[in-house]
């Protein structure tokens, strides 16, 4: 599922791109501090070290500039499961990536400002809830190749939905019973991927 860009202009040239990355960098610390609430375009400028207009070359508002945000984490979590999957050390067959697109997004949680508020998508009331639908669409799209799995297969696409919505869930239970997340629950929500997903995957 393709996401429409929330920026008013792509950047081009190197040093466009490097000021958008610092303005993204600023917001992650900003909302660490703060909260989506506390979030402000003037803030984020001050932060970044780049005068107000600059922001608003790129973000007509703050929840534009999230959610650029949440789409660069994306962007990020892919390719983290991607280097984990590719790396000499990759566990082997589906269960394995499953532990893997989970223990990164765990990874992601507890390290990477403004992750744990943010994630894939704003906290703020929007018409849809489509966040989810981008994960299962994206993780279904790393996983075909070394998985020889269908991407475009509609029963595939909706066990990696209902696997994503449940996984999500889960995990967000966890980091509300713990700071870190509860072992004993994600041991639970990796079991329950696994049990499930094995419909689809196995065979």
């Amino acid at each position: 599922m393709q996401q429409p860009t929330p920026l008013r202009r792509v950047p081009v040239q190197r040093r466009s791109a490097q000021r958008l990355a610092r303005i993204l960098d600023a917001c992650a610390e900003e909302l660490e501090e703060g909260g989506y609430e506390g979030l402000s375009t003037r803030a984020v400028a001050g932060r970044a070290g780049v005068p107000i207009g600059s922001v608003y070359r790129f973000f007509p508002h703050k929840r534009a500039m999230a959610e650029a945000l949440a789409g660069r984490n994306l962007d990020a979590y892919a390719d983290r499961i991607t280097a984990r999957l590719t790396a000499p050390d990759a566990p082997v067959g589906w269960r394995g990536a499953m532990d893997v697109v989970v223990d990164e997004y765990l990874a992601m949680k507890r390290t990477v400002p403004g992750f744990a508020l943010i994630e894939f998508t704003v906290p703020a009331p929007r018409d849809s809830r489509q966040a989810n639908h981008a994960v299962a669409d994206r993780l279904l799209g790393l996983l075909a190749a070394p998985l020889a799995l269908d991407a475009a297969d509609e029963r595939l696409r909706t066990a990696f939905l209902v696997g994503v919505e449940a996984a999500d869930s889960l995990l967000q239970l966890a980091f509300r019973v713990a700071p870190e997340g509860d072992p004993g629950i994600v041991t639970e929500t990796k079991e329950l991927l696994r049990n499930y997903l094995a419909r689809y995957l196995d065979g």
